[in-house]
């Protein structure tokens, strides 16, 4: 869509730009596009209608016209509150209940023109069920629809592996293990079997997907990435998008997709983020490297129409990507061409330091479109009203020009005009069917076994079906929760049977034939006299912030499971669950078979498929697998590069 004529030209303006090497028709282009959005801001929105009352023949009602005629009509009707009601992104929670300011109610949507809602992870309706989350979304679009111009709101979700807020939904592999599948097609089809589950519930809007270049495995959220590479962003991102969106964002089944987190996020240098760590710390970068490692997977994500893109918590040499006009305008707005509307992360201003209001002038001037506030000084954070005010104040003091606001409005009405919102705004119960469909956890369990990455066998994989007895052990083998990880059904996961699904261990159980014994325990006692033990190690879920890791050693339990079906002289396969390579080489020539799992989600046939081998794997790693905590940070292409598993490799039967 939006670079499709100008891919080649944009490439050299990637990697050449500092020779200043841009071709005249990349140029041309670029300044059509924004000569087209610039449009909706001349002529007629100048003439103040906003004492008006718009008709049912205001131009704006009418989905024949072209969006910019609707989007200009629009704004000139709105008034500062109106447009800054548009700008404001609240979380569902703190609307309904607060306990610093009791009166806030959802009635606030109307009261303060919010344009948006969302569910932070965790942030669901009491009843955490598909229809109630659609019953919930239309409750709230109803009030929105109620006010003078009956602009609807956008409700947003980190849907980052599946619908995975919401019990019952398919979980996906993290993207860590998609990105070891090397199938951009099968990541579409993952895109779009989630973009149908959420549809379903009624939400437009999905954070996702997250295109962080993870170049640290020490770095809590490097799951959330495809791989350690540009090249595997590149071939993966437009996929992603094109499976979210479609062919057209008004498709009743078409989710508006989010690229993250803009830009450098993966490549931030351990002590400089929260807690001395790495999260929301400091990418610490020359321009040309940003460029060849940080920037290339948006081009993709761009092609495909990427409507929405998020900036990152972190710095880049030092300035905060909330506030860096150099990185929203400038680069993304100005020099690629983006179209769409920035939306902050969750506190993404209030994280910038200093004080709030410095904070929103300098971030909606630097190109900042929609505000995630979210919204209660209980969390630590400012209350909506507080944006809101401070936001006003700004325009009327002249700080923050109103011509800066329309473009983040017009940004913001373009997309929904284009979603289809004034026609369509209510939720398609017709669709609940798809939440959790078995159609869609086949989709699942292909990307499950083509995710898997052998790393060793020494002639015990595939395993017999027909062996009289196999011993399952270690913490991951039942449990559900551990095995999907992080961002399932809230924020930072949690062990247990969180949601519907099959773990490893249930899934063994029914793979085998009638003559297999199949017998468990979690710290591997009981394996005397098994043909072969199965021991699912690894992590527990974690996310951003809380995963962040000095050492990714494997725990006294995993290996206790492990020594005691070796003492009794089983052989033994290691399947590992985890966000990241973990440090195995002084352990490693104790075992016979190594499966790298990743964090593979509610389909746990997908994993015996690849152990019994029903499917040969496929799977090659996307990140390096170290040999020690000292090598890392280690990645392909490093100088001396010698880890324990090179990027790309993996063993097939």
């Amino acid at each position: 869509m939006l670079l499709t004529k100008i891919k080649i030209s944009l490439l050299i303006v990637i990697f050449l730009v500092f020779a200043g090497c841009q071709s005249k028709k990349s140029s041309q282009a670029k300044n059509e596009k924004i000569k087209g959005l610039q449009e909706i801001l001349t002529g007629e929105q100048l003439v103040d209608r906003s004492t008006q009352t718009p008709t049912d023949s205001s131009l704006y009602k009418n989905p024949e016209l072209p969006v910019i005629d609707r989007v200009r009509d629009l704004l000139s009707y709105m008034t500062l509150e109106e447009k800054i009601g548009q700008m404001t992104q609240v979380d569902r929670q703190f609307l309904e209940s607060d306990s610093v300011t009791p009166a806030a109610s959802v009635n606030d949507i109307g009261t303060y023109y919010l344009g948006s809602l969302l569910s932070g992870g965790g942030s669901s309706p009491s009843k955490n069920f598909p229809k109630a989350w659609a019953e919930m979304y239309d409750g709230f679009q109803k009030i929105a629809l109620s006010t003078r111009l009956g602009i609807p709101m956008i409700y947003g979700i980190d849907a980052v592996h599946g619908h995975n807020n919401v019990v019952g939904a398919t979980i996906f592999p993290h993207q860590i293990g998609l990105g070891c599948t090397n199938n951009p097609q099968l990541v579409e089809d993952v895109y779009r079997a989630t973009a149908e589950e959420v549809a379903a519930t009624g939400i437009d809007w999905d954070f996702a997907p997250c295109l962080a270049v993870p170049r640290d495995e020490r770095w809590g959220r490097t799951y959330e990435g495809f791989g350690e590479t540009p090249d595997i962003v590149k071939k993966m991102a437009g996929a992603a998008v094109k499976g979210l969106q479609s062919d057209r964002l008004d498709n009743p089944t078409s989710i508006l997709a989010c690229a993250k987190h803009f830009i450098g996020d993966g490549g931030t240098k351990w002590g400089t983020g929260l807690d001395e760590k790495m999260d929301q710390g400091d990418t610490q970068v020359t321009e040309q490297e940003l460029r060849e490692i940080h920037l290339p997977g948006y081009l993709p994500a761009l092609e495909a129409g990427v409507g929405t893109i998020m900036p990152s918590y972190n710095q880049v040499n030092g300035e905060h990507c909330h506030g860096s006009k150099h990185l929203l305008t400038d680069l993304l707005k100005r020099e690629l061409g983006f179209e769409g509307f920035l939306i902050s992360d969750w506190q993404g201003l209030e994280k910038m330091g200093g004080d709030y209001k410095s904070n929103i002038i300098a971030s909606i001037n630097a190109g900042m479109d929609m505000v995630m506030v979210p919204g209660a000084a209980k969390w630590g954070g400012q209350k909506y009203t507080d944006f809101i005010n401070l936001l006003i104040e700004s325009v009327n003091e002249g700080s923050i020009s109103e011509l800066r606001i329309n473009d983040a409005v017009a940004r913001i009405l373009k997309i929904k005009f284009e979603m289809g919102l004034f026609e369509r705004p209510y939720s398609d119960k017709s669709l609940l069917s798809k939440v959790g469909s078995k159609e869609h956890r086949m989709v699942a369990r292909v990307a499950v076994k083509q995710s898997l990455v052998v790393l060793k066998n020494d002639g015990v994989l595939p395993v017999s079906k027909d062996l009289g007895h196999i011993h399952v052990a270690g913490k991951n083998a039942d449990d559900l929760g551990n095995q999907c990880g992080g961002w399932t059904i809230s924020w930072q996961g949690e062990s247990g049977p969180i949601t519907k699904g099959t773990t490893i261990y249930e899934a063994i159980q029914v793979a085998v034939s009638s003559v297999t014994n199949v017998t468990f325990s979690k710290n591997g006692s009981g394996a005397e006299g098994a043909d072969v033990g199965i021991v699912v190690i690894g992590e527990t879920p974690y996310a951003e912030m809380e995963g962040d890791r000095e050492s990714l050693v494997l725990d006294k339990e995993d290996l206790s499971a492990i020594n005691r079906i070796r003492k009794v002289g089983v052989p033994v396969v290691v399947i590992i669950v985890s966000g990241r390579p973990l440090i195995i080489a002084d352990e490693l020539d104790k075992w016979d078979g190594v499966i790298a799992a990743w964090l593979p989600g509610s389909e746990g046939k997908g994993v015996t498929d690849v152990i019994f081998g029903d499917y040969n794997p496929t799977g090659r790693l996307s990140v390096t697998w170290p040999r020690s905590m000292e090598q890392i940070p280690i990645n392909f292409g490093d100088n001396d590069y010698d880890p324990l598993f090179e990027y790309g490799f993996g063993l097939s039967y």
